[in-house]
């Protein structure tokens, strides 16, 4: 039989055993502020749908979410990613939203290649244009949150995520990536400044093979908390050769088969307004249109 050869690398498209990085849960002590600054300032979506009190709120971000429960402000231990569609535009929201935000930790600075923004609370976010070598199509999502970790832990950290969540996972200029979703990644970065404790929050992952990550992790005590069929938590990462503790952060885990898994999202338009507008211009795609 002749072999047939191939021109692509299919290794590319493999994606491992973690499908979906779903949201990131910080507690806020005041949603008006909270949506000054995810809605307002970010431009982002609140759900129209689910959650729609005054006690939490989703904030739309292409395929991810920001959950924001109203409790004692919870900071997460780096900075998360986003892709935000036009950088000119964000500029002015920023600037617009000091009026809200003077007098809590919030601030903004330009980069070369991203803006720096710090929420009320002093959660970092890195607001990136989009860019199809770095973040594939995404024009509005959330393609990576990076955490702060100890000199020498990223090895171990690899080795985690590869056999327990049997993720794609690698060291890549001194960063740790792992492959949790398409076009999304864990990125773990070492320094040596002192972190605070940890407090609580979380990030959510889908997995293929639900009961096989559970298996792992329950044989090694690291299940935290068992929420429901298709739910389960747990937060220390652990070096599996060693056991050794290497970071904290609450990982919620679902399955394929979780009625929200993969739940369409919407997301609006922020340069669409009252004072500006044409009719069909009120949603964005999060990706880039076709070539």
């Amino acid at each position: 039989m002749t072999k047939v050869a191939c021109p692509w690398n299919r290794a590319l498209e493999s994606l491992g055993n973690s499908v979906e990085l779903q949201h990131v849960n910080l507690r806020v002590p005041d949603q008006g502020k909270a949506t000054a600054f995810y809605i307002s300032a970010l431009g982002l979506t609140r759900d129209p749908y689910l959650v729609v009190g005054i006690e939490n709120m989703w904030a739309n971000a292409g395929v991810s979410q920001f959950h924001l429960p109203t409790g004692p402000a919870q900071v997460l231990r780096g900075t998360t990613g986003l892709v935000l569609p036009d950088r000119a535009q964000l500029l002015h929201r920023l600037q617009t939203a000091r009026r809200w935000l003077d007098g809590t930790r919030y601030g903004f600075e330009e980069r070369d290649d991203h803006v720096a923004i710090t929420c009320p609370w002093g959660n970092r976010i890195r607001a990136h244009a989009p860019d199809a070598d770095r973040f594939g199509r995404i024009k509005l999502g959330m393609p990576y949150v990076e955490f702060d970790v100890a000199p020498g832990t990223l090895p171990g950290i690899v080795r985690f995520y590869q056999q327990i969540v049997q993720a794609p996972a690698s060291i890549e200029d001194g960063v740790a990536k792992v492959l949790v979703a398409p076009g999304q990644h864990l990125t773990f970065r070492e320094t040596d400044a002192q972190q605070p404790a940890f407090d609580g929050h979380h990030i959510q992952l889908a997995f293929v093979d639900f009961g096989g990550v559970h298996a792992r992790l329950s044989e090694r005590g690291l299940i935290s908390q068992e929420d429901s069929q298709h739910q389960y938590r747990f937060i220390k990462i652990v070096d599996p050769d060693t056991g050794k503790l290497l970071f904290e952060v609450e990982h919620e885990c679902r399955s394929m088969t979780h009625p929200l898994f993969m739940r369409k999202l919407v997301n609006r338009n922020p340069a669409t307004t009252n004072q500006i507008y044409a009719p069909g211009a009120e949603a964005m795609a999060w990706a880039m249109p076709p070539e």
